[in-house]
């Protein structure tokens, strides 16, 4: 499919999502978060798409929030669907790394705190801007931004607007790691997370999302469960049996 906003390539089993608006420092905007929520969902659609790479294009802007397009409506067909893609990228099962590649301020690094993993370029900058120009994030960019550096660091982003460098930000645990080359590296870790057991790695994924997102990990959780069970008990299989025969089933072939 071919897009307005963002690149994607497919390569070994390794999607690359790359917000292509370097002329306007990989903002979003409408068409930007609907676009990447359509590669998402293709990357949690395809059976041969383990891992999904998200970068910006260039070396200067990973993505510095979301461009402040007129609002005319309150009509969410119309709203920049921001909110969707980060949950979208939060509770798909499958691994999202961020290669950032350069600043990534605002929603910018709300993006790359709701990815699972986070390789940084050397000359990354990551901030929170939001009061200087009376703005906040009061859901995935607070929560999900103490889960990661702690309740006082968290509070320090948010108030007093500083830029923290790739090597203060892995110091404060909000990147894994830092690489001259961050797409080329995240793409080697999204390979090592490829010969993980892609159940476990989904399952611990829902386990962790469950702790902020309450039903909707749970349910993810519940929903392997039960697809464990269907695929491996003997309890499912001879009671899914016996109500086709409209028999009693046999209860010694129960789990215990």
């Amino acid at each position: 499919m071919t897009y307005e906003d963002i690149v994607v390539s497919v390569d070994e089993g390794v999607a690359t999502i790359a917000i292509n608006r370097p002329e306007n420092a990989n903002k979003l905007r409408f068409t930007t978060a609907r676009e990447l929520l359509d590669a998402f969902r293709m990357v949690r659609e395809t059976p041969s798409v383990d891992v999904a790479v998200l970068t910006g294009v260039g070396d200067k802007f990973f993505c510095i929030g979301g461009e402040h397009e007129e609002l005319t409506s309150l009509d969410y067909s119309s709203v920049m669907p921001v909110i969707d893609l980060y949950e979208f990228i939060d509770t798909m099962p499958k691994p999202v790394i961020a290669a950032v590649n350069g600043f990534a301020v605002g929603g910018g690094n709300v993006l790359q705190v709701v990815c699972d993993l986070t390789v940084a370029a050397p000359h990354s900058i990551f901030r929170q801007v939001g009061p200087m120009v009376g703005s906040f994030d009061a859901g995935y960019g607070t929560w999900y931004l103490e889960q990661t550096i702690g309740r006082r660091r968290a509070k320090e982003m948010w108030y007093l607007n500083r830029k923290y460098t790739a090597e203060q930000a892995q110091e404060i645990g909000l990147v894994n790691d830092i690489a001259e080359d961050p797409v080329s590296h995240a793409i080697e870790l999204a390979q090592t997370l490829r010969s993980r057991g892609p159940f476990a790695l989904s399952a611990l994924k829902a386990a962790f999302s469950g702790r902020h997102t309450g039903v909707v990990g749970q349910a993810r959780m519940a929903h392997d469960l039960l697809l464990t069970a269907y695929r491996s008990s003997q309890e499912a299989t001879e009671m899914s049996e016996s109500f086709e025969q409209r028999r009693e089933p046999d209860r010694s072939k129960f789990n215990r």
